[in-house]
């Protein structure tokens, strides 16, 4: 046998290249890559197959358009997040003020913690309360009045230690029906013009105030028991030791500690 001429066969498959007519892809009809399969099937892709394949994906433009939003949304989410310097930057605190050189450090900021089981204290609003004047005292018109009047014109509070203090000592120079005898309740004989007691005043004003005064000029016992206007008993026993009586009213023996009738005087004894 004589070998094949292997001119001859080459042509021969060159002919059969040239002469291969191109195939009509029908529509819905499969290409040589899609029917292709096994060791060959590179082989046989159509150069437009190579070049698709070789192309990068491209997604569509709605979900290009998602993607790159969603990725500037990221990164200004991390832009905006506060650093330390930041954030104590921002910190509500005292406003800082400069001193000048020397000067004293401010006083730090006190708090004051209170317990939560103490209460605020009650307070009673609905009395009120105020200081009797001469006109009002006198408008009275009884011996609790006179009484008070003396007490403010020396300057001593008026408790009830005090008046009644004042009461007593009056029953005791002059009976309550006519406690204003000679405008003069207490038979004092400063400013009256009468040295044993007996003068008398224009009216118990001028009476009142002439008290408080000779008190104040030479009965220190007295005048301290007023001051404290804690005990009528106390301030009683300064004026029995005093030189105001010269019975020294029995140093006690002579002196009563019921309640003292209240009686009004005459408008007349107060100057009206």
């Amino acid at each position: 046998m004589q070998p094949a001429d292997p001119s001859r066969s080459r042509g021969r498959r060159s002919a059969g290249r040239r002469a291969a007519a191109p195939a009509v892809r029908r529509r819905g009809a499969p290409t040589a890559s899609r029917t292709a399969s096994g060791p060959g099937a590179a082989a046989v892709a159509s150069p437009a197959r190579r070049r698709a394949l070789r192309r990068p994906l491209r997604l569509p433009l709605h979900h290009r358009l998602g993607v790159s939003l969603a990725v500037i949304a990221l990164v200004c989410g991390f832009s905006i997040v506060p650093t330390d310097a930041a954030l104590a930057a921002t910190v509500i605190g005292p406003e800082a003020t400069t001193l000048a050189p020397g000067a004293p450090a401010p006083a730090p900021a006190q708090h004051l913690l209170v317990d939560a089981t103490i209460g605020a204290p009650v307070v009673n609003r609905d009395s009120l309360g105020a200081t009797d004047s001469i006109e009002s005292l006198a408008r009275i018109g009884t011996n609790e009045s006179w009484a008070q009047l003396v007490l403010m014109f020396g300057g001593w509070p008026t408790t009830k230690p005090n008046v009644d203090f004042m009461l007593r000592w009056m029953r005791q120079e002059n009976g309550p029906p006519d406690w204003w005898n000679r405008n003069n309740p207490l038979n004092n004989g400063y400013g009256s013009g009468g040295g044993a007691g007996f003068g008398s005043y224009p009216d118990l004003v001028t009476a009142a105030k002439y008290c408080a005064e000779n008190l104040q000029r030479g009965y220190p016992g007295v005048t301290a028991g007023l001051t404290a206007g804690t005990s009528a008993d106390v301030t009683a026993a300064a004026i029995w030791a005093s030189p105001w009586a010269s019975s020294h009213y029995g140093y006690g023996s002579h002196w009563s500690t019921a309640p003292v009738q209240i009686v009004q005087a005459p408008a007349s004894a107060w100057g009206d």
